[in-house]
């Protein structure tokens, strides 16, 4: 510790001018012990400042650096714990509490003896010291001479003259000898001369015995000395016996390290062993083929389900001995070299003979599949037979042939195709192209006649097939579509006499299709995709399970194909049949299906457009049913062979639709209507009625029912435009005529479908009916009592003048002279008779289909009333009291309407 105190002082207080006077060595209490020095410190120059310093080791260890300082005057409780028992222990409280642990008890008391006295010495405040030992306080010199060692004792008491010793107080023994030792002198107080010479004759009376002492201890001495000697003696004895010993341990040390060298080579060579036989191990347990395996790769049965499990057994035992991971350096062994040849001709004799079996199987299977289309197809090509009469004869079903025999077959072979994949892809690779050829032209086969089955089943005879444009077996239209007759009205009564369809694209009017001719091509067509369906999806299925090729659920944006069917606008990046780079296993699943079913989208126009040419009807029933399959197919994959597939052919069927619509509005346009009869309701409104009746029949919960609303919404806006346009063109029937009955059948219409996309166009058709019924009622009414009008008009264009009502009675051309000559020339009579004449004119103008005559009778039935009581007003207001009355009654005029529209 005198060292460390030292050295202390020199590095670190020294150069600031300090003098260390107590150190402890401490640490934090309750903590991992990181040891420290506090230290007590004082000032060399004046004012004297007193600090405590906290000193700790670098983190390198290789010196001292002064951690924190705080002045003593902030100290203001020191607890030592325990006045009673020894504990390390003890608290300083400054700003904060410090609770330290020191080394021993006699620093912690030596410190703290320290710091009392300088508290006492340069602190006006007293410091409280707490759980302290007033006797440690009391007798500090003695107690710091006993406990702490002697270079510590001098630093706190004597080392420092000028700050510690310049005033010592004496302890209580101090003082309690001293006053014995003048209880002894008598003249110690009042003779203080004779009292020091008596202490210095005592002081050199105990010195001579002091001498004495010593020069008789000599001897003691001397004999101490002789043991001495002797000791050494027997010392040297004891070395020489331990450097014998050492010599004979050295001889043992050297065989001992011969027998441990020994023993680690045997270890060493022990251990080499177990690598040695864990390698052998190894080679043996991995790159064994067992011999029953060997015999199934080069001689197994591939027909048989035995052979064909054990040749799989077999195969995925020589692909693991293959593939197993060697460790580094067996692949220099010439027994591993030759085992891995052994495997590699036993790989390519066995995928050679798998390939060729494979490849025999196409054949047989392809051979088998065609000999039983030719029964089937015999039938329809028997020359000189009705074809229609013998598919009905031999019962021939619109059915395509099942495969699944054929690919339950095969699939015994699916592990075995996976091990060709991963051990020679190019054999795997051909027998894949083989599969596809085979199969592509035997589905083409099947396909073609299926469709031409079909066809003939819409059309119910060759002749017909040939009538709409159909040769051969690939069922290719060559028929053009003639020009669309063109719609007129006759004038014989309110019927038509040329009824060409407005919706009838093969010169075929609406009156010569059967309801049930459109009912069975509707099952046909539905029975063609549902036979269509199943068939792609199982041989994609069974390519993925037989190939291993992975079918992945398509994401966002995977789609080959965008089309927006609403526009009629398509992006295809592939044709049928057109090869696609193979990016991955769906893309590889989708390149086969291409090529395997190359016909079927041709094959499904050319049925489409049969379809169309017999009926255009056709085109809702294909658009529903082909929405319905592209809607399945998409949420099984949208990415799939047959959702896009499905999805072109869709679009070919939505531009028919379009086309039809687009025809229907061209015909409306180019109506002609006859000058010399009535027009009565329009052609091609009563065709929008039967078009809406329909369509909503087929569509009724359809998935695209948008594009009926759309083509709701083109057609309606076309009859409107050109029921207005036909209207302005007529000259027998009253303009507001045509648009009111015209109008009222559509609102009828609309009412009954409850279509909801035309709402707006039903409220449309409504107002316009309401508005042109008004305009010819007042039109047709006209002014039935001209004179008594003329005669009013002028009352109220004297009134208007600025006369009051009661004064123009006064007026000359105006008195009640003039108004009773004038309403003599309107007897009741003369009303009846030209109610009956308006009765008849508007009987000719009206047609008897809507039946609108009661309707019309009864507004202007109404609207002469309400003329009637804008006289009477009039007279009321402008001829007071005059007593001049109409010569008829609003009774009179509704006996007069009831009669005359009973008479007719």
């Amino acid at each position: 510790m005198t060292a460390i105190k030292h050295a202390l002082q020199r590095d670190i207080f020294t150069p600031n001018d300090e003098r260390l006077l107590s150190i402890v060595n401490v640490c934090k209490a309750g903590k991992k012990k990181k040891n420290c020095f506090l230290c007590a410190t004082v000032t060399t120059e004046r004012p004297v400042q007193v600090k405590m310093v906290k000193v700790k080791k670098s983190d390198k260890g290789d010196f001292y650096k002064r951690q924190i300082a705080w002045a003593l005057r902030d100290l203001a409780v020191v607890d030592a714990k325990d006045a009673i028992k020894e504990n390390p222990e003890f608290d300083l409280h400054f700003e904060k509490i410090y609770k330290w642990v020191a080394s021993s008890t006699a620093e912690k008391n030596a410190f703290i003896s320290c710091i009392w006295k300088l508290n006492q010495r340069y602190l006006r405040k007293k410091i409280d010291f707490v759980n302290v030992s007033s006797q440690l306080l009391e007798e500090l010199p003695k107690v710091t001479e006993e406990s702490v060692p002697s270079g510590e004792n001098q630093s706190v008491t004597g080392g420092d003259e000028e700050v510690v010793d310049v005033y010592q107080e004496l302890n209580a023994r101090e003082e309690q000898d001293i006053e014995i030792m003048m209880e002894g002198c008598e003249c110690a107080i009042s003779n203080a001369e004779a009292f020091a010479e008596r202490l210095s004759r005592e002081l050199q009376v105990l010195d001579g015995a002091n001498i004495q002492s010593i020069m008789a201890s000599e001897k003691q001495v001397n004999i101490l000395m002789k043991l001495l000697d002797e000791a050494l003696k027997e010392v040297d004895q004891i070395e020489l016996k331990l450097s014998s010993y050492e010599e004979m341990l050295q001889s043992v040390k050297e065989q001992m390290d011969q027998i441990s060298e020994s023993n680690h080579l045997i270890h060493l060579s022990n251990t080499n062993n177990v690598k040695l036989l864990s390698e052998i191990e190894f080679l043996v347990n991995h790159m064994d083929l067992a011999k029953g395996h060997i015999k199934a790769l080069q001689e197994g049965d591939l027909a048989s389900s035995r052979g064909i499990e054990a040749c799989t057994n077999a195969a995925d035992a020589l692909l693991q001995c293959m593939n197993v991971a060697l460790r580094p350096g067996h692949d220099m062994l010439l027994a591993v070299k030759q085992q891995q040849q052994r495997f590699s001709d036993l790989r390519e004799h066995f995928a050679r003979r798998l390939a060729s079996h494979l490849n025999n199987v196409f054949v047989q299977q392809f051979t088998q599949a065609l000999l039983q289309l030719y029964n089937r197809s015999y039938f329809l090509s028997v020359p000189g037979h009705d074809q229609s009469s013998t598919l009905a004869q031999h019962s021939v079903e619109l059915a395509l042939p099942n495969h699944h025999p054929f690919h339950r077959d095969l699939l015994r072979y699916a592990k075995l195709m996976e091990w060709l994949k991963s051990t020679d892809y190019g054999k795997y690779e051909g027998l894949t192209k083989n599969y596809m050829d085979y199969l592509s032209r035997l589905y083409e086969r099947e396909i073609k006649d299926f469709f031409e089955v079909a066809k003939i089943k819409m059309t119910g005879t060759t002749k017909e097939s040939k009538k709409f444009g159909l040769h051969g077996s690939s069922g290719k239209l060559t028929g053009s579509t003639s020009s669309l007759n063109k719609l007129s009205v006759q004038s014989s009564g309110n019927r038509r006499s040329q009824s060409s369809s407005l919706l009838d694209m093969g010169n075929m009017s609406a009156s010569d299709l059967d309801v049930a001719d459109r009912t069975k091509f509707d099952k046909i067509f539905e029975q063609v995709l549902s036979e269509l369906e199943p068939l792609c999806l199982a041989e994609q299925d069974f390519i993925s399970k037989f190939f291993k090729l992975q079918q992945h659920q398509s994401m966002p944006g995977t789609m080959t194909e965008a089309e927006d069917l609403d526009g009629v606008t398509l992006s295809r990046q592939h044709a049928a049949g057109a090869p696609l780079p193979v990016s991955s296993e769906k893309d590889m699943i989708r390149q086969m299906m291409i090529k395997i079913f190359r016909c079927i989208e041709p094959e499904l126009n050319n049925l489409i457009a049969l379809g169309d040419k017999i009926d255009s009807f056709n085109s809702l029933y294909m658009l529903v049913k082909m929405s319905h399959h592209v809607w399945t197919a998409q949420n099984v994959d949208p990415a799939s062979f047959l959702s896009t597939t499905l999805g072109n052919v869709l679009v070919t069927v939505k531009r028919n639709f379009d086309k039809c619509i687009s025809n229907q509005i061209r015909q409306m346009e180019e109506v002609k209507i006859s000058k010399k009869s009535k027009v009565g309701i329009l052609p091609f409104v009563a065709e929008f009625e039967e078009f809406a009746g329909l369509a909503e029949s087929i569509f009724k919960n359809a998935e695209r029912r948008g594009d009926l609303d759309k083509a709701y919404t083109k057609l309606i806006r076309g009859v409107f435009v050109n029921v207005e346009k036909v209207a302005n063109e007529s000259q027998k029937t009253p303009r507001d005529v045509v648009m009111m009955e015209n109008f009222h059948h559509i609102f009828a219409t609309l009412s009954r479908l409850k279509i909801s996309c035309l709402e707006a166009e039903k409220r449309e058709a409504k107002q316009k009916y309401t508005d042109h019924l008004q305009s010819y009622v007042i039109y047709s009414l006209g002014q039935p009592l001209e004179k008594l009008n003329h005669f009013f008009e002028g009352v109220e264009a004297r009134v208007a003048q600025g006369i009051r009502e009661e004064e123009v009675s006064y007026q000359l051309a105006f008195n009640k002279q003039e108004l009773r000559k004038v309403i003599k020339e309107y007897p009741g009579k003369e009303v009846k008779k030209g109610l009956d004449n308006l009765y008849k004119k508007v009987d000719k103008h009206l047609c008897e289909e809507e039946n609108l005559l009661q309707v019309v009778w009864h507004s202007m039935q109404d609207e002469f009333i309400r003329q009637y009581k804008h006289f009477e007003g009039l007279i009321a207001r402008c001829y007071p009291g005059s007593g001049v009355t109409m010569e008829f009654t609003i009774q009179d005029i509704l006996d007069y309407c009831s009669s005359i529209a009973q008479s007719h």
